[in-house]
């Protein structure tokens, strides 16, 4: 007699994917690998959070191993919350983590709704490319403790080293300070450019200078196209990839549209090819010295103390 053909009957977790050796972990029809991803979806399902699971499928991280009750109790300690900390008054405070974890879509959704958990955290703002995380909260309603150990319990546990905190020297992103130093020159010397028009406007000075001036301009504005402007390019590059729309994407748009009605404009000796060009650099330098300010307050050093007195 034939043997019986073997069925596979494996199925996999319903919040990390991860294979599943038995049922015995089921909620709600739904099937999960271990008691901690379990957990995390009551969790989840408690407060209305979800919507995490609609976003992408199975994003959850694999929560086999137990974390300690006691594990984040060193962050009661005043000295080593000044080590963390980079902000604090007496309405909020600001610390930065890192998150090794975060890998899509639906986490970056999930930690912006971390306020819905605990209310006395007031905003979260992800760093997706650095997996950093910034989490402003009112320390009179929560403390960094359990701010960490809501992290750590919805599977997005923070990687926190007393070892680096005492050796961390503050970075310094030198590409994005050539970026700006490149797209300052350059909008400088297109500035500088720009006077032979009120010259020309006068009849004061020959056409055929005035078409030359425009190439000038054009060339001054390639190296802050191609390059200055690539950490806009590679930040919307970065969110289309994972499924979302950023805040870069509308100002790759606008340099993009720009610069290439620019080179029309030059080419067909348009008057109006110079004046593009100079919003166009000046633009690009203002966000990337916000971008600059930003990067050095917020993410440059997620353990560096700013401490309000």
């Amino acid at each position: 007699m034939a043997a019986a053909p073997h069925i596979n009957t494996q199925t996999t977790c319903y919040h990390c994917g991860e294979d599943c050796p038995d049922k015995d972990n089921t909620l709600q029809e739904k099937i999960f690998c271990c008691q901690g991803c379990k957990m995390v979806y009551e969790i989840l399902n408690q407060y209305g959070l979800c919507e995490y699971y609609d976003l992408n499928s199975k994003p959850g991280i694999n929560q086999r191993i137990a974390v300690r009750q006691d594990k984040f109790a060193f962050l009661e300690e005043e000295k080593i919350q000044q080590q963390l900390i980079q902000f604090r008054d007496d309405t909020q405070t600001h610390v930065c983590f890192y998150i090794p974890h975060i890998h899509c879509s639906s986490c970056l959704w999930l930690l912006e709704n971390l306020h819905r958990l605990d209310k006395g955290i007031q905003r979260v703002t992800v760093n997706f490319s650095k997996k950093e995380t910034l989490i402003i909260f009112s320390q009179q309603q929560t403390s960094l403790r359990h701010v960490a150990e809501i992290l750590t319990a919805i599977g997005y546990e923070p990687y926190i080293s007393l070892q680096d905190l005492q050796h961390k020297k503050p970075r310094t992103n030198q590409a994005l300070i050539y970026q700006l130093g490149i797209a300052g020159f350059c909008f400088g010397n297109i500035m500088l450019l720009s006077f032979p028009e009120y010259f020309a406007s006068a009849g004061s000075l020959d056409e055929s200078l005035n078409s030359t001036f425009r190439y000038m301009t054009l060339t001054l504005a390639l190296p802050v196209f191609f390059y200055s402007a690539q950490v806009f390019f590679k930040s919307a590059w970065s969110g289309l990839k994972h499924g979302f729309l950023n805040i870069d994407m509308p100002i790759v748009l606008a340099i993009i549209v720009t610069f290439v009605r620019s080179i029309a404009e030059v080419i067909s000796d348009n008057n109006n090819a110079a004046d593009n060009l100079r919003k166009l650099m000046g633009s690009n330098a203002t966000l990337l010295l916000s971008n600059s300010r930003q990067t050095n307050s917020l993410i440059s050093s997620p353990y560096k103390k700013k401490e309000k007195k």
